[in-house]
């Protein structure tokens, strides 16, 4: 098992958290979007190797939060507050 930093709770088993998706993967806004582009929002995605930025909850405090981790030696490289980062 591989233990998770929840910026609110701190460290805890994987099993806890659910993937949320990309972080920076912006959903098309209004009714009128073209069906192309409500394809490339749901299914691309660039699967990097190395350092990818993604959104997580922590299902126990029911927080988000953008972790960074590595996706070759499944490192993670930090985590902070979804609100924080988008605070402005």
């Amino acid at each position: 098992m591989q233990l998770f930093p929840c910026p609110f709770c701190g460290p805890r088993d994987e099993t806890e958290f659910h993937y949320g998706g990309d972080a920076g993967n912006t959903r098309p806004d209004g009714g009128d979007v073209p069906i192309d582009r409500w394809a490339n929002y749901l299914y691309l995605r660039s699967n990097p190797k190395g350092a990818a930025r993604e959104i997580w909850v922590h299902m126990s405090c029911g927080e988000f939060f953008v972790m960074e981790r590595d996706t070759l030696t499944h490192e993670v490289l930090s985590s902070s507050a979804l609100r924080e980062e988008h605070a402005a």
